[in-house]
């Protein structure tokens, strides 16, 4: 029997059928044993096989996971581990953004978007809480916005609060498998209760000592909305790393080189201190932004320490 996981807490997963039961699952004895790279080898999305065990009590083993199309990773905080893989099997991502309480950071942004980029899963940037924002904010996203849109990344700015474009959000959601990634306390619970009113989910507060939300969402958990959609909703991330990903791949999920850097000295450029470098020249021209570049040399430097971010 096949299914889907919905929800993961560790060493228990909830799966769904194709006929819409659901199971309390683990995983099977050997198949914890086999090597695997990750913190956890099973992830919210992922497509599973299933033995039921209990009939009466809807407990069931996982025995095998079906291939996976995509899936969203980040660094673990167990050093004993490589990586934690957020989601598997997404058709489009939603990355919010805030310029304050929190904020969100270009470098948080353009490593969320490399990583997707590199398994080709569509993402559109939410600037959510319009409603909230001051003079600095409202510049801060008009140039975020800019910056993005210009680099073929839809753009979408929006209130839980006042139900600003969330339509436009809904027609971008139906019929996919979405997820919502941000920091804690940018309003992706309150989104998804605006979106489907009946969801029983828990909304925090933002802490006023540090400005972050207090993780009311613990464990990444797939919603079935009552507009056609699925939604993934993801624990508030404060970092995020990348993996499998070689240094001299990462130039490749920066759609706006690839305009000019056919026009560098060397076929092998890595954009940093190479003489007649074109995109350092495009940077200085004002056609690449600078909070890109020093993204990029952010995350060559976490491939390689000797590379430094602040040149420019």
């Amino acid at each position: 029997m096949e299914g889907i996981v919905y929800k993961s807490t560790g060493n228990e997963f909830l799966v769904k059928t194709h006929s819409k039961n659901t199971y309390k699952c683990k995983l099977k004895g050997k198949f914890r044993t086999k090597e695997i790279k990750t913190t956890n080898p099973i992830s919210v999305g992922d497509k599973v096989k299933i033995n039921i065990e209990n009939s009466e009590q809807n407990e069931a083993v996982i025995y095998e996971i079906i291939k996976r199309k995509n899936y969203i990773v980040r660094k673990s905080v167990n050093l004993s581990k490589e990586s934690h893989i957020i989601a598997s099997n997404v058709d489009c991502c939603f990355l919010f953004v805030t310029p304050s309480n929190p904020e969100t950071t270009t470098i948080f942004i353009d490593r969320l978007l490399v990583s997707t980029k590199s398994f080709e899963i569509p993402t559109i940037i939410l600037f959510n809480k319009i409603d909230n924002y001051n003079y600095d904010d409202e510049n801060k996203v008009k140039l975020l916005n800019k910056i993005y849109s210009n680099i073929g990344y839809k753009c979408i700015k929006i209130s839980s609060l006042r139900k600003t474009n969330l339509k436009k959000v809904q027609e971008i959601m139906l019929g996919k498998v979405s997820i919502f990634i941000g920091h804690s306390g940018v309003g992706k619970s309150t989104l998804l209760k605006s979106l489907s009113p009946d969801l029983s989910i828990k909304i925090g507060d933002i802490s006023k000592q540090n400005k972050q939300g207090q993780h009311t969402t613990t464990f990444s958990q797939m919603y079935d909305l009552d507009f056609g959609a699925k939604i993934i909703d993801s624990p508030g991330i404060k970092g995020f790393g990348l993996f499998d990903i070689e240094q001299t791949e990462i130039k490749m999920y920066f759609p706006e080189f690839l305009n000019f850097s056919e026009n560098c000295k060397f076929n092998n450029c890595l954009h940093i201190d190479e003489p007649e470098c074109a995109i350092k020249n495009s940077i200085k021209n004002g056609k690449i932004s600078i909070s890109r570049y020093r993204s990029y040399l952010n995350l060559l430097q976490s491939k390689n320490k000797k590379y430094r971010s602040n040149d420019f």
